[in-house]
C-alpha cells in the first residue's frame, strides 16, 4: 500500500488487518452505484488519496476512463446486495495488465481489509503453537519426582488456579444416577423374554446312584441255625524233646475244638460224669 500525502488523509497503521472504518449516514442508502463514493470518503484510513480514481473524480471523468490510465486505482470486484461488498486495490500497467495489491470487504456499512494468505496462515500457526504451549505447561503441572522411585505423574492433584475447597466438596459428593422410566423398564423386560424365548436356559441333569442290593440277613441267620456254626481255631504246637528217653511229646497250648452248635437242635447238651 502506497502511503498516503501528508495533510490530505489519515495515516494507516503497520497492521491494518485489526482495523476497521463506516459512515453511519451512508449505511441507510448504501448500493453498488455509490458504493465506490461511500469508500472514497475522507475519513476512510483505507483509501489512498493519490489514486486515479481520485483524479477521475476531479475531474468528474467516467470511471471508465480508469482503463486507459496508470497506476494505483479501486474497482468494485464482486456485489451481494444489501450486505457484502468487495472493493479491489489494485496497479493498472496497461488496459489489459493489473497486478492486486490488496482486498477491502464492507458487510453492513462496515469496511475490512481482506487478510492475505501470510497473514492467515500466521494467526493459524500463533493459534496452534500457543494451545500446544498451554498444554505442555498443564502436562508439566502434573510431573512428579521422587529421589527413590524418579519421576512420575500425579493427576489426583488439583489443577493450578482451582478453589481446592470447592474440588474437594465436588470429589466427596457422589453422582446421582437418574432414575430409569416405565419405557425403559417395559422395555428391557420384553427384551430378556424374546431372548429366552430363543435361547432358554439349560435344564442340569441330576446322576442318581443306584440303591445298594437289600441283604436277606433272615435267611441267613436260619441257615446258620440249621447246619450250626463251626468254629476252628488252629493254633501253634512245638515239639519238646525229654532227654534220655528218645520220645517226643507234643504240646498244645489250644486244643482244637469242633462243637456243633446245639442252640437251634432244641437238645440240652450232654452232661459229662465228673471223675473223682
Amino acid at each position: 500500500m502506497m502511503p498516503a500525502r501528508i495533510g490530505l488523509g489519515p495515516s494507516v497503521p503497520d497492521n491494518p488487518l485489526g482495523l476497521s472504518w463506516h459512515d453511519s449516514a451512508w449505511i441507510p442508502i448504501l448500493n453498488p452505484t455509490n458504493v465506490l463514493d461511500y469508500f472514497s470518503e475522507r475519513s476512510n484510513p483505507f483509501f489512498d488519496r493519490t489514486c486515479n480514481n481520485e483524479i477521475v473524480k476531479m475531474q468528474r471523468l467516467s470511471l471508465d476512463q480508469l482503463q486507459n490510465m496508470t497506476g494505483l486505482e479501486y474497482v468494485l470486484l464482486h456485489v451481494q446486495e444489501p450486505i457484502l461488498y468487495v472493493i479491489r486495490k489494485q496497479h493498472r500497467h496497461s488496459p489489459t495488465q493489473t497486478t492486486p495489491l490488496a482486498d477491502y470487504y464492507i458487510i453492513a456499512g462496515v469496511v475490512y481489509q481482506a487478510p492475505d494468505l501470510a497473514s492467515v496462515l500466521n494467526s493459524r500457526l500463533l493459534s496452534a503453537v500457543h494451545h500446544l504451549q498451554s498444554s505442555f505447561e498443564e502436562a508439566s503441572s502434573f510431573s512428579r519426582y521422587h529421589p527413590s522411585k524418579g519421576y512420575s505423574w500425579d493427576f489426583k492433584s488439583q489443577r493450578p488456579g482451582v478453589d481446592k475447597a470447592a474440588a474437594s466438596k465436588k470429589d466427596t459428593e457422589k453422582p446421582r444416577e437418574e432414575p430409569s422410566s416405565l419405557f425403559q423398564r417395559q422395555r428391557v423386560d420384553m427384551l430378556l423374554g424374546e431372548m429366552l424365548k430363543k435361547f432358554p436356559l439349560p435344564t442340569p441333569t441330576i446322576q442318581q446312584k443306584p440303591p445298594p442290593p437289600p441283604t436277606n440277613t433272615a435267611a441267613v441267620n436260619s441257615n446258620n441255625n440249621q447246619t450250626g456254626t463251626v468254629t476252628t481255631t488252629t493254633s501253634t504246637t512245638t515239639i519238646k524233646q525229654e532227654p534220655g528217653t528218645g520220645e517226643t511229646a507234643i504240646l498244645d497250648k489250644d486244643k482244637i475244638k469242633t462243637e456243633p452248635d446245639n442252640k437251634g437242635s432244641g437238645k440240652p447238651p450232654e452232661k459229662k460224669p465228673r471223675i473223682g
